[in-house]
């Protein structure tokens, strides 16, 4: 890691529950969000998006956005975002075959078509280069509504967020998936 492990630091007080629910959750506290709370404005913003992302009313279901958040990590060569992304695509019952296969999306049979356009859609965000294009989002608006596109775009660009800033800092997988088969 590329700074200071944080997890030696107090928390500040009105953290601690946050990472209580962690706890209980994971087993443990996640260790990209130790480093955010090293300035805790920003893991209280982070956190509220995220929530924002995660709540039951989401036009975009529970597997669609782990297999974007997936994509998205691998991408930006995020090794933690992907141990946690697959540990909880399993836990939204997506099949482990089948997130193992996400990279491979555009030939493998697992796919449906809305999966293919969210995940079109999130690598061509996440690349450098021409992006997304109209033709593209015809093609993402065949499977989602305004709402939905809104989501999926802000998915994304959380992803990227979140994936970006643990690769930068090199911040490592914590073991939270273990592939059963």
């Amino acid at each position: 890691m590329r700074i200071a492990d944080p997890r030696s630091r107090p928390l500040p007080w009105l953290l601690r529950p946050f990472f209580g629910r962690q706890r209980r959750r994971f087993g443990t506290e996640l260790l990209p969000a130790r480093v955010w709370a090293t300035v805790p404005p920003l893991y209280l913003a982070l956190a509220g998006f995220y929530a924002a992302l995660e709540r039951r009313g989401s036009p975009l279901p529970p597997a669609l956005r782990s297999l974007v958040q997936l994509r998205v990590s691998q991408i930006n060569h995020c090794p933690f975002c992907v141990d946690l992304n697959a540990s909880l695509a399993a836990e939204r019952g997506l099949a482990v075959d089948k997130a193992l296969a996400v990279a491979e999306w555009r030939d493998h049979p697992a796919f449906d078509a809305r999966e293919r356009a969210a995940l079109e859609y999130a690598e061509a965000m996440t690349h450098s280069g021409p992006g997304v294009d109209d033709a593209l989002v015809a093609r993402v608006r065949e499977h989602f509504d305004e709402a939905a596109l809104v989501e999926l775009t802000a998915l994304v660009a959380f992803q990227n967020l979140s994936s970006k800033f643990n690769a930068a800092l090199d911040i490592p997988p914590q073991g939270l998936c273990v592939v059963r088969r």
